[in-house]
């Protein structure tokens, strides 16, 4: 029986180390630090090197196999991040168990026997071992080492079960087809299978060999192809026949029957002409063909036929969106002034059709053709009978006339409210082509003019390949998230769209790609945001801003019912018999489990209602289920909103402010503190340095003002800490100005603040109240919190008339001037007779309804 070891174990990670076969080895986990220091203090320097089971790092019994080779480590060198050293494989070892000591593994190991043939001499064991060393060698030379030096490695080593060892250790294996040879005992199976994992490396290597033979023979055949045909050419040069071929005379004649400016058939015919005398192979010849391909798909003289009737307009606007009556009003404007002045430019061509000397068209100017979007059929029509007038063009008027341009509508508002789709409405209801461009995250100026044609691979920029794929020159382009452009050093884009908006000048848009004009006179251009002061002024200020307002809980409810279940159902294979939802459950999803201003999100919670009840119904769990406010719960889940709801009672130095977010409008409490100190003022919750300076503004007013707020001095001699909730969340704005100044008072002067009004509004020094922006948003968000009474500046009275009838009707409003009105309204108890501040006093502090 062999002679048992108690030697440190080394792990291997992805590595079989075979006895006979130095190898270089990298150790850098503390256990194996250890374990190698373990080993260098013994005199034979003798480790237990096994392969894991299993890439981990906290290596246990588990992960290790049983057999391994016991090494000897060789040279050592120490680095920051661990040590390399050289491993000389001894011999093969059986671990009989391992244990943990000092931070590493040992292991009970003992020479693994090998079993070598009976007779060395056997012809079937001689004739294995010639062929296993043959093919090792020709392995070797195959793989590009050189000859001698092969036969110098393979002639050092006699012994059969050496030699299937330092072959396994270098030929290209897997981890755990090497680990199988390590644990193949017998010399003569070990040498068989290494000669199969031989044999089949050199068949590898031999396809490789062939398929790169292929590819060169490929290779000289194209450049023979290539010489010839130049051969071909010169011969037929000479013989006066005529070169160009099928597909060239198909792209020539395509381009010789577009109606093109008189630049752009310069420079086609120039591109044309260098087409002819260049060979078809060369990377120029596929350069060119590709520029005149993109000149040729372009809608040069292509135009979509318009209709413009309001009364169908409108209806198609009502029937793609519900509410948004300011915006549908807006469009219908812009649509109803397209009309007239296109009849009015109608009339004028009359005018000048029937003017003496006239017929009516222009001399230079070949038909141009109308395509129906629908049947894609097209007629040739003269210039001056176009269905669509071609604005700012000799006797037609005055050359000033824009003829039927318009402004170019923005689209602001939050996401979800259905900018990008009443887009595609107004282009069904002028019957024209739509094509969107998403700009978002764009931050190179090719992007938009495209890139020149000396770069490999350029291509035009985003517009003319949207009117490319629009395919008529006059489409509704809309230009969505056009205030997420960005700036690099390769350009701005948004200075390249100044002139794609200017009408001014994009009758002549050049494209970097193209290097001629292209008109884009006759696009309608929309453009979207979600942020308008993200948006460059110079690029703002040719645009007209169409404000889209988030929708009220109502509106939601019957979008949801109209258009997002019918569509959920359809998506999920169920039916209105099927799944029955409440009013009660939409009430739920929407302010449980949604905060947003739009309907994005609601449709997705609806899609996952559809989709949890879609699959009882496969499973034949139910036939038909009606989902109530209960069954939202068990069927998405607890609710993942939580908004603030009206206080419950009336609290000393408890204000109830509104704000707004591009999610939707809520309410927010402020709350004051005083408590001993030096009279400072403390300030937390995250606030930007305008909210801060609203409440130094509040503090100031109450000092000046004491008297008349009934606040005793020695309450100026301690500390006031105000606090707006939901610190982690940073937050700024003027308009919690009259809310903390309500706050401070409450607290200083120990009189609790209505619990059931809302306040929002900037405060000056002396007390006045100023008007602040997002009125709608924020009443709505009051409304949904429970709010029943609210406190605006009177300034923005005008902002009442957006909030929708239902609204109005309930909701008592007070408009105020001054911070005395606002806190004779929301303090309980009486001031003194003292002025609070420069306004006259108020008459009548209850909070009057709007009407």
């Amino acid at each position: 029986m062999s002679e048992r070891l108690m030697l440190p174990v080394l792990p291997l990670r992805e590595v079989v180390l075979f006895p006979g076969v130095t190898a270089p080895i990298g150790a850098g986990r503390p256990a194996t630090l250890r374990a190698i220091e373990a080993a260098l203090a013994t005199p034979e320097k003798l480790v237990f090197a096994v392969s894991q089971r299993e890439n981990v790092d906290n290596v246990t019994p588990e992960t290790l196999y049983t057999i391994g080779t016991v090494a000897r480590i060789g040279q050592l060198q120490r680095g920051l991040a661990g040590m390399q050293l050289l491993l000389h494989g001894e011999h093969r070892g059986i671990a009989i168990h391992y244990t943990e000591k000092d931070g590493y593994l040992q292991a009970v190991v003992r020479e693994a026997e090998e079993m070598s043939p009976i007779n060395l001499d056997d012809p079937a064991f001689v004739a294995l071992h010639r062929e296993a060393r043959a093919r090792a060698a020709e392995l070797g030379q195959k793989s590009g080492l050189p000859e001698e030096v092969v036969n110098q490695v393979l002639a050092g080593v006699n012994e059969p079960g050496r030699f299937a060892d330092l072959v396994a250790g270098y030929i290209d294996i897997t981890p755990s087809q090497r680990q199988a040879l390590l644990e193949t005992l017998s010399v003569e199976e070990r040498l068989r299978r290494v000669l199969v994992h031989v044999q089949r490396q050199i068949g590898v290597l031999d396809a490789q060999e062939d398929i790169k033979s292929q590819v060169q023979e490929e290779l000289g055949e194209r450049q023979r192809e290539m010489f010839l045909r130049e051969q071909l050419k010169t011969i037929r040069r000479e013989l006066g026949e005529d070169e160009s071929g099928d597909d060239g005379d198909e792209l020539r004649a395509k381009l010789e029957a577009l109606n093109l400016p008189p630049e752009a058939r310069k420079e086609v015919d120039r591109e044309l002409a260098r087409l002819s005398r260049i060979g078809r192979e060369s990377m120029e010849s596929q350069v060119v063909r590709t520029y005149l391909e993109n000149i040729a798909e372009l809608p040069w003289d292509i135009r979509s036929p318009e209709h413009l009737d309001l009364a169908e307009a409108a209806r198609i606007l009502e029937e793609d969106h519900y509410a948004l009556g300011d915006v549908k009003d807006r469009v219908l404007e812009f649509l109803a002034v397209r009309q007239l002045r296109t009849e009015a430019d109608a009339r004028e061509r009359a005018a000048h059709e029937a003017a003496p000397g006239s017929d009516g068209t222009r001399p230079d100017a070949a038909p141009e053709r109308i395509v129906d979007p629908d049947s894609g059929e097209s007629t040739d029509t003269p210039v001056a009978t176009a269905t669509v007038p071609e604005p700012n063009k000799p006797g037609l008027g005055n050359d000033d006339d824009k003829g039927a341009k318009g402004p170019i509508l923005l689209f602001v508002g939050p996401p979800g409210v259905g900018k990008t789709s009443i887009a595609r409405s107004i282009a069904r209801a002028m019957g024209r082509k739509y094509v969107r461009i998403s700009l978002g995250g764009a931050r190179d100026e090719a992007d938009i003019r495209g890139h020149r044609r000396t770069y490999v691979g350029a291509m035009p920029g985003r517009i003319i390949q949207g009117m490319k794929q629009a395919g008529a020159k006059n489409p509704v382009f809309l230009l969505d998230e056009v205030d997420k452009l960005g700036v690099s050093f390769q350009g701005d884009p948004a200075s390249a769209l100044l002139e794609v908006l200017d009408p001014a000048q994009n009758d002549s848009f050049v494209d970097h790609y193209l290097g001629v004009p292209f008109d884009l006179s006759e696009v309608l251009f929309i453009a979207t945001a979600n942020f308008i002061q993200n948006i460059p002024a110079p690029l703002l200020d040719r645009m007209e801003v169409v404000d889209f307002a988030g929708y009220t809980e109502r509106e939601k409810r019957q979008i949801a019912r109209q258009y997002l279940i019918p569509r959920q159902y359809h998506e999920n294979g169920v039916t209105a018999e099927q799944l029955e939802i409440t009013d009660d459950a939409l009430s739920e999803i929407i302010t449980g489990y949604t905060r947003e201003s739009g309907v994005r999100q609601l449709e997705r919670e609806i899609g996952r209602l559809a989709r949890k009840v879609a699959r009882k119904i496969a499973a034949k769990e139910v036939e038909r289920t009606a989902v109530d406010r209960a069954a939202v719960d068990d069927l998405l889940g607890r609710p993942k909103v939580h908004p603030e709801k009206m206080a419950r009672a009336d609290e000393v130095g408890v204000a109830t402010g509104m704000y707004y977010t591009p999610t939707g409008g809520d309410i927010m409490f402020v709350e004051a503190s005083t408590m001993r100190g030096k009279g400072e003022l403390v300030l937390t919750g995250q606030l930007g340095d305008v909210m801060k300076e609203s409440a130094r503004a509040a503090w100031t007013y109450a000092r000046s003002h004491a008297a008349a707020l009934q606040i005793p001095d020695e309450m100026f001699d301690r500390d006031v800490h105000i606090h707006v909730p939901a610190g982690a969340i940073p937050k700024d704005g003027p308009s919690a100005g009259v809310t903390m100044a309500t706050a401070v008072v409450s607290a200083l002067a120990g009189r609790p603040a209505r619990h059931d009004v809302a306040m929002t509004g900037e405060i000056t020094l002396r007390g006045r109240v100023l008007p602040i922006g997002g009125v709608k948003e924020k009443v709505l968000g009051a409304v949904r919190a429970g709010i029943s009474a609210i406190i605006l500046p009177r300034d923005n009275e005008p902002d009442l008339e957006d909030l929708p009838k239902e609204v109005r009707d309930t909701l008592k409003v007070s408009l105020v001037q001054d911070l005395g009105e606002v806190l004779a309204l929301t303090l309980r108890g009486s001031f003194s007779e003292g002025r609070l501040s420069y306004s006259e006093p108020v008459e009548e502090p209850e909070l009057a309804a709007v009407r």
